[in-house]
């Protein structure tokens, strides 16, 4: 399976998760939520890596790429929540999905020539953000903060994604994943139990939340195996269409309104995504 299929299937799952998170997080303690999510992904890992018999010892280097990976995991799974329990789905989804935009700009401040075309593209997504944010009408204030956790999210991903295929370069995936996961759990378990956050998030919330778990750690390791394959930043790419199934999804079962502009906003943004993964 290629890396661009591997990027769509997390595309596909994170978009269900994300979903979800829109309503668990009007239900449920952030904290509480993310916490469940991130355990019960540990286990489902676990699980998997012990069926396929893919852990093995790894090298220093890829250990701390993926500690390093977890803590940023666990940072831009805190600031999606926030950013999905503050904003429309319509105005964070398409901000979040704009991190493959750090990657070109990483590429280009470290030597790798970048075309005219790519940097177009990466004009047209944050093009697209700025149509679809000034297109939507919600209280200033609470915009404001939607779309800076938001940007928090984005940029926790692109270290999440680019230290976890670095740190699975190599080695055995299964591994870093497990290391990684775990990191992202005592990450947040820690923040949770130092500021007194509950850690329960009620028993009717719990099917839901195993169900996200799965997902979530499904999407990174889909996007983590493909750090093995030829042109493995394309499954980081593809994986950040999720935003748009994530609208889509909302559009269809939350009944959020979109006007035509934002569209066409939401146009921009993948339209230049969807680029950047044919470069």
């Amino acid at each position: 399976m290629g890396a661009i299929a591997l990027g769509l299937m997390a595309a596909l799952a994170w978009g269900l998760h994300d979903l979800a998170v829109r309503f668990v997080s009007q239900r449920a303690s952030i904290t509480a939520a993310l916490a469940t999510v991130l355990v019960s992904g540990l286990v489902f890992l676990g699980v998997v890596t012990w069926l396929l018999g893919i852990i093995a010892p790894i090298g220093p280097v890829a250990v701390w790429f993926s500690i390093g990976a977890g803590a940023a995991f666990a940072l831009a799974g805190y600031a999606l929540y926030r950013a999905f329990a503050i904003g429309p789905v319509r105005l964070v989804a398409p901000i979040i999905g704009s991190f493959p935009v750090l990657s070109v700009a990483l590429a280009a401040l470290t030597g790798t020539p970048v075309t005219g075309w790519v940097w177009l593209a990466v004009l047209s997504v944050l093009l697209g953000i700025v149509v679809v944010s000034r297109g939507d009408r919600s209280a200033s204030l609470a915009r404001r903060q939607a779309i800076a956790w938001s940007v928090l999210a984005a940029f926790g991903f692109f270290v999440t994604f680019a230290l976890g295929q670095a740190s699975a370069q190599g080695t055995e995936t299964g591994a870093a994943l497990l290391i990684t996961r775990a990191v992202a759990c005592i990450v947040v378990l820690g923040i949770a139990g130092a500021a007194g956050a509950p850690l329960w998030p009620g028993r009717a919330q719990l099917p839901l939340l195993l169900t996200m778990g799965a997902l979530d750690a499904g999407a990174l390791t889909a996007v983590m195996i493909a750090g093995n394959l030829p042109f493995a930043a394309y499954a980081t790419v593809a994986s950040s269409t999720f935003g748009i199934i994530t609208i889509l999804l909302a559009w269809v079962f939350l009944r959020e309104p979109m006007r035509a502009g934002q569209w066409v906003g939401v146009g921009l943004v993948f339209a230049g995504i969807g680029y950047l993964g044919t470069v």
